[in-house]
Formats: C-alpha cells, structure tokens, sequence
C-alpha cells in the first residue's frame, strides 16, 4: 500500500512539474516573417524585410525589452568585396498605421495579450554592385521578452535570397523496376517562402502525367519556419537526465534536442515511453519509443545535421503534411508525396495524396537520390519509363 502511495505521488509530481515547466513560466512571443524585397535606390542596394511578433498569451502581456540584428553572408563570389561591404540599419516599428524610426535604440515596446507588433528593417547597401556579389543573406536577430517568466533572451535567423535562381536544373537519375529520378535543384529555402507556390515554381512545365512528386521532410520544415535557435530553449533538469538513454548518434542524445521534444510532448509521455520502449526492447520488439512518442520525436534534427546555414538550427519535422500533398497534387495534376530518406537505405513516407504510391516509393528512394548533403536538390519525381 505505502509502495502505490509513493508511485502515484511520483506521477502527481511528474505531471505538476511537467505543467509547470511547459506552461507556466514561459514567454508566449514568437517572431514571424511577413515577406522582403530588393530595389535600387540612389545609387545604393535596399533590401526592405518585414516581420511581426505576435503574443499568443491569452491574458498576458509581454514586453520587448531589447531587439538588435545581425548579418551573415555566405556564397559570395569574392569574399575580399565583404572586407570592403559598408551597410545601414533602420528599424522601424508600427503603431495602428504610424511608423516610427526607432533611430538604432529599440525603446521597451508591451505587446497585450493576444496582439502583435509589426516590424520594418531596411538594410542600405552603398555597394552598387551588391546584388551581383552576395545572393544570401543569414538575418540574425537577437531580442529580449521580459513579463511573468522573468527575461529571456532569444535568436532568431531568417535566410534572404537577394538572387532568385529562375533557370531550371534538372538531373536524370537510373533507377530500378524501370523507373528514373529526376531531382530538381533549388536554391537554399527559407521561412519566406510559400511551400506551395516554391514548388510550383520549380515543378510547372517539368511534371507530366502519371509522375510522383517527392519533396524532403526537412526543406519542407524549413520553409514552414519549424527550426528553433538552441539558444531559445529553456533546458531543465529533466532534459538532461533523459538524453542520457539515447544512443550518441541520435538526435535525442543532447539536452538540446531532448528539451525541444520536451516542449512538444511533455516530460510524462516521454518517460513513459522510454520505459515501456526498455521493456519491449528486452523482448526483442524495438521502435516502442517512437511509435509512442509519435513523428516529433522521430523527424528532429540536432544542429549539424542540415545544410548551411541551418546547420546551428534544431529542426523539426513539417506540420499539415497531408494537406500539403493534397493541395500540391490538385494544383500540378500529379502525385505527391513528403518523404524522409537517408543514406543507409531507410525511406519514410510521412504523407501522400495517394497511398497506393507509398509502397514503390519506398522501394525505388532507398538509394536516396536526393542526397543527404548539400546537393540542393529537395524536390524530386519519380517517372516511369515506360
């Protein structure tokens, strides 16, 4: 009797500092690309981004006590002309339909409860040629929540493409049961673009009938803003203990990666799962854990497992992923498919818009003709040759 008592304390207090972890004591901001453009302005470069910083607190308000940026540039074609890149900042920030230049010192800003703040930054380029040498740009930005929970610190960083790749790059790849890949290069995808329209940009014209298009889980993800700054997380003691039991290999083997599925699915689910996953896995029966624990804790990507410049990023997997598949497939007439595969043969077909393409799908993607590196080629059809 003294035994259950103590077990069903435990639960109680292991679904109390669940709750309270993951609920009470955090900040409920969260920055959102709106979108960015390019022109050319007495003789210098702008590139115009707008963002928003919505609070999703239902009672709380919250206040932005600091926001600074940063820039990265990457995939230049001479990286002396950085040495030599001379750039103005302007933040802006809107008030009803007022904008207000906030002159380089960002003035303690409340948003209320389910509200939000829009944002403007203009990066002034004195380079005329600055188009032509730099085609990314990596927007890091660095902000301050301050309300309930205390202040937290965040990260966030957004890829600008300033040099749309317009030419079409398509690579034919042999594969088995007479069918054949053709792997469709993209440039480097991010949260500012429409995972719909992106490709169909890339696929009009190139799909003909009776094709399967496959797309990558992870550029997916991406374009859907699912990847978080390690930075963000607020690790407890709890991630720590339970990484430990994963092989060094796994994305779940860090605090990191742990605190984010904690995040998701709560501490109980998961030592629940971890436990009858052990039992099972005493039997011979192996994957407990993850069927439990369900597609979040499979599809996250540790930092260093994605290409630049998400490779400090922890990934998750996408989200409305049937939707997704159900929309493409209507708007190109073809079959579509979101798809996990690697290197050592495992194929997962996470969804469809036609199950009955998911079992040859999985036996012609085992050679992953879409690469595990940095190939930029996420999006691939599978064509019959016949």
């Amino acid at each position: 009797m003294i035994i259950l008592k103590i077990i069903f304390l435990f639960l109680f207090l292991k679904i109390f500092l669940d709750f309270y972890f993951n609920k009470s004591l955090k900040s409920n901001l969260v920055l959102e690309p709106l979108d960015y453009k390019y022109r050319n302005k007495e003789k210098n470069s702008e590139v115009i981004i707008n963002l928003k910083i919505i609070n999703k607190s239902k009672h709380k308000e919250t206040m932005v006590s600091n926001l600074n940026l940063d820039l990265d540039f990457f995939q230049s074609k001479n990286n002396h002309y950085l040495k030599k890149l001379d750039y103005e900042e302007s933040i802006y920030i809107y008030s009803g339909s007022i904008k207000k230049n906030i002159h380089n010192y960002w003035p303690t800003t409340i948003i209320k409860a389910n509200s939000e703040l829009l944002i403007q930054v203009i990066l002034k380029f004195k380079n005329s040629d600055f188009k032509n040498k730099i085609k990314y740009i990596w927007l890091k930005i660095f902000w301050e929540n301050y309300g309930h929970f205390g202040i937290t610190k965040k990260q966030d960083g957004l890829l600008v493409n300033l040099n749309h790749h317009n030419k079409k790059e398509l690579i034919e790849i042999p594969l088995k049961l007479g069918y054949k890949a053709i792997a469709v290069k993209t440039d480097l995808l991010g949260s500012f673009d429409n995972p719909i329209e992106t490709v169909m940009k890339y696929c009009k014209n190139v799909t003909k009938e009776k094709d399967i298009l496959t797309i990558g889980e992870t550029p997916l993800a991406i374009m859907q803003g699912r990847y978080v700054a390690p930075q963000n997380l607020e690790y407890n003691i709890f991630s720590k203990i339970l990484c430990y039991f994963f092989h060094p290999t796994s994305s779940l083997a860090t605090a990191c990666g742990m605190q984010l599925l904690i995040d998701k699915i709560g501490v109980m689910r998961i030592t629940f799962s971890l436990i009858l996953g052990f039992l099972f896995k005493c039997i011979g029966i192996k994957g407990i854990f993850y069927r439990l624990t369900g597609f979040e804790s499979s599809l996250i990507d540790d930092i260093s497992g994605t290409v630049v410049p998400y490779d400090k990023s922890i990934v998750m997997g996408p989200i409305n992923t049937k939707l997704f598949c159900d929309k493409l497939s209507k708007q190109l007439k073809v079959d579509v498919a979101v798809v996990d595969v690697n290197d050592l043969g495992g194929v997962k077909i996470l969804a469809s818009s036609n199950s009955s393409v998911n079992n040859i799908l999985k036996e012609i993607l085992k050679v992953n003709p879409a690469g595990n590196s940095d190939e930029k080629t996420p999006i691939v059809l599978i064509r019959n040759n016949k």
